[in-house]
């Protein structure tokens, strides 16, 4: 590493704080991008510096790093970097200071990292004409890694959309052309009270009576990506579930969201402990010898009849809502419960098969990261030749 020289950055750059942008400035068809702290925030048609530079996230996404455009304005959650470019070249230092791992020192309950903190920092830093030949390898490898990723999540989306497509036209396909009788949610539940309910609603339970253990409370959380997750921890004492315990969910329910992101679906485990469901959850009893809690799960999320019915009845003045009335309206195309069972297992077959093929792309993208990131470390230890072609090779 002949004629490199170690320095702290607050030797090489300085972190200027961004500054707010008023609202009535902020125009989505503006000249100039505002950056906050993971990229673009939004439009102006005003811009605060006037030289390309480097976004270093202050709070929030902070240690995140991005290129600015040649005119921009920093947002207050920001840093922007100013530097002599008669000493440095600008991407050489967006690539050293990802590879500092910046995000590591952030602090706080939202977290925010210190300028000092960067500012202490060292990393090695050669003369420039070095600098830039070094650039232009980095550029050159990480176009390669990035058009490699980019082909891999449309490969991940494409495994998707198969299952989407697979189940529309093979497993669904046409129900009535299938000799499906036609019923309703409401038919298809026990006959028993409560056998379709929401949770408590307003003086019913209070933020205020949750505790840190008891009782576990269900939420939009727990359905996350369509199936039961356990989410964020919400508890409430004997005490109250003694009062609440009408609510309480019980294996196989089937819990699907009916406020903020609505129609998300999920089927409650079935080692699931005491437990009751919020008033965002409808929760459904089926009675199993009409309809089995896999097949309605997979009604909800994928029969054309179903996603059509929910998108259009959506509706809310501030978020998009769902009530009982519509779910327990909703049709369904309703084969005999052997072959719901055979629907069932082959949704389970072809789940395993696209499962298998997201692995395969996940693993690939953390491969890719892992070398972009290798990469990086041989760049700022003077071991770059410009030669990855085979690594990446390998990695594809």
């Amino acid at each position: 590493m002949s004629g490199w020289e170690l320095k702290k950055i607050g030797n090489v750059l300085k972190l200027e704080y961004g500054k707010p942008l008023p609202k009535e400035n902020r125009n989505e068809a503006g000249t100039y991008v505002a950056y906050g702290a993971n990229g673009l925030k939004c439009r102006t048609n005003e811009y605060y510096w006037d030289k390309p530079s480097i976004i270093v996230g202050r709070k929030g996404s902070a240690g995140e790093v991005n290129l600015t455009e040649e005119k921009f304005w920093p947002l207050d959650v920001t840093y922007f970097v100013v530097f002599d470019d008669q000493k440095y070249d600008l991407k050489f230092l967006y690539y050293c200071l990802n590879c500092l791992n910046l995000t590591s020192l952030a602090k706080g309950v939202k977290p925010g990292i210190n300028r000092n903190d960067v500012y202490a920092l060292e990393a090695a830093f050669p003369p420039l004409p070095e600098q830039k030949r070094i650039v232009a390898i980095l550029n050159e490898s990480f176009a390669g890694i990035d058009a490699a990723v980019a082909n891999t999540e449309k490969n991940l989306a494409n495994a998707r959309e198969l299952f989407e497509a697979t189940l529309a036209k093979s497993i669904f396909g046409d129900s009535d052309e299938k000799h499906w009788r036609t019923t309703t949610v409401g038919h298809l539940v026990l006959p028993t009270k409560g056998a379709m309910r929401t949770g408590p609603f307003g003086s019913q339970l209070l933020h205020s009576e949750f505790v840190d253990e008891g009782i576990a409370v269900l939420g939009i959380d727990n359905a996350v990506a369509n199936e039961f997750r356990w989410g964020k921890s919400r508890f409430i004492t004997q005490e109250k579930y003694v009062k609440l315990s009408r609510f309480t969910v019980k294996p196989g329910d089937v819990l699907i969201t009916i406020m903020g992101t609505c129609g998300r679906c999920a089927i409650v485990p079935a080692d699931i402990p005491t437990a009751i469901n919020t008033k965002h959850l409808c929760c459904i009893s089926l009675d199993k010898s009409k309809c089995l809690p896999p097949f309605l799960h997979a009604y909800f999320l994928y029969h054309p009849v179903a996603r059509d019915y929910l998108t259009a009845r959506a509706k809310g003045s501030i978020m998009a809502g769902l009530n009982m009335g519509i779910i327990k309206d909703l049709p369904v195309r309703l084969p005999q419960v052997p072959e719901q069972e055979f629907i069932v297992n082959q949704l389970e077959m072809l789940l395993n098969k696209v499962s298998g093929l997201e692995t395969i792309f996940q693993q690939k993208l953390l491969d890719l990261a892992e070398l972009k990131q290798s990469i990086l470390q041989k760049a700022f230890a003077g071991e770059l030749t410009g030669n990855h072609e085979k690594t990446l090779s390998e990695v594809i």
